[in-house]
């Protein structure tokens, strides 16, 4: 079975405390709202504490065009990703020894929060000394799923190509897309949840050379699900001046009645049921959302005790989320045998499973 080998976080530079995106929205939103007040609450309500983002926070109370944002992507999407690849191939907890970007076979590059053509891989593989056959597969629009996402294909092209490895690097520069001018209740949502976060895993199949120097997961089986005609849940609305972001507040009862189900039919697939699993690798979409989870799967809150961690220090940062939340659980040292669920719900409104085993 294919291995999850190595994952890297990286943080963008300037860190928010949410009282700080407290002031900046109320400074904003104040004339546009009589209950402004009564609103904010989300953000204290949402258990996060700090987040980072890739411009000073006064930059988010500007103007700026599609042009700037988009501008600004590129830059830094380009420039934390060479630094998430770098940690990930270096990562001494994990490698016995330092992987040269030469050894790798394949880039999976997942981003929804601006555009490149030619995608950001692409301007990667110029700046590190990969080999100019590397397969390249850019991943657009899964948001929120995206992480996983991008681990399910590294397992079926590894699946397929065993001695090779994969790079699954997700950016999203959420922040970027902040529009100052939307006084929608999404965009309040928004403000108060979302971050800037890059993360890098490395996938091999089950014949690549790679050695480990501690146990890791292997990928058992992966499985994905769309919900019809819910387009509206989740995602962006495309304007002039940007990406401005759709959130529906029935995401919460969605996962409840969906999720679930979604679940236990992928584990009685594979013999197993939810006592079975011992790591829960979700993506905290919000603190709701978590509660949701663990409604949904009969779960008690030390199972995404991981997962309130990161979003408490990192809010939701879309994509590379859930790859922050299995870097913890691959630190933690979990025992050889134990199963885990990687799970991450997405614009679609889609999920997203993956069935682990550390090995």
């Amino acid at each position: 079975m294919p291995k999850i080998l190595s994952v890297s976080t990286v943080l963008p530079p300037y860190e928010v405390k949410q009282q700080e995106a407290v002031e900046l929205t109320r400074s904003l939103f104040s004339n546009r709202f009589k209950d402004i007040e009564r609103l904010l609450k989300v953000f204290q309500n949402g258990d996060i504490e700090k987040r980072d983002v890739c411009m000073p926070l006064e930059w988010y109370g500007e103007e700026h065009d599609f042009e700037e944002r988009n501008d600004l992507y590129i830059h830094h999407a380009t420039h934390l990703g060479i630094k998430a690849i770098q940690s990930c191939l270096q990562q001494s907890d994990f490698l016995q020894t330092d992987v040269s970007p030469s050894e790798i076979d394949a880039i999976i590059f997942v981003s929804s929060t601006g555009i490149s053509t030619p995608s950001i891989d692409a301007r990667i593989m110029n700046e590190l000394p990969f080999r100019d056959d590397v397969k390249r597969i850019p991943l657009w629009g899964l948001g929120c799923a995206g992480g996983a996402a991008g681990l399910s294909r590294a397992f079926e092209y590894c699946k397929a190509f065993p001695k090779e490895n994969v790079l699954v690097l997700a950016v999203e520069l959420c922040s970027l897309t902040f529009q100052k001018d939307d006084y929608s209740k999404s965009n309040l949502v928004g403000v108060s949840l979302f971050s800037d976060g890059v993360a890098c895993a490395l996938i091999a199949g089950d014949q690549s050379e790679i050695a480990v120097s501690r146990a890791v997961p292997s990928i058992v089986a992966t499985t994905s699900k769309l919900m019809p005609h819910s387009e509206d849940v989740m995602g962006w609305d495309v304007k002039n001046n940007g990406l401005h972001v759709v959130f529906s507040k029935s995401i919460p009862s969605i996962i409840t009645e969906w999720l679930g189900p979604f679940v236990h039919e992928f584990l009685s697939t594979h013999g197993l049921t939810k006592d079975d699993i011992a790591h829960f690798v979700a993506h905290p979409g919000g603190k709701k959302v978590l509660a949701a989870y663990e409604q949904a799967l009969g779960f008690d809150a030390s199972m995404t005790e991981i997962s309130r961690d990161v979003l408490r220090n990192n809010g939701n940062m879309s994509s590379p989320t859930v790859l922050y939340v299995l870097q913890q659980f691959m630190a933690s040292t979990p025992q050889a045998g134990e199963y885990g669920i990687v799970a991450a719900l997405g614009p679609g409104f889609c999920g997203e499973l993956l069935l682990i085993q550390w090995d």
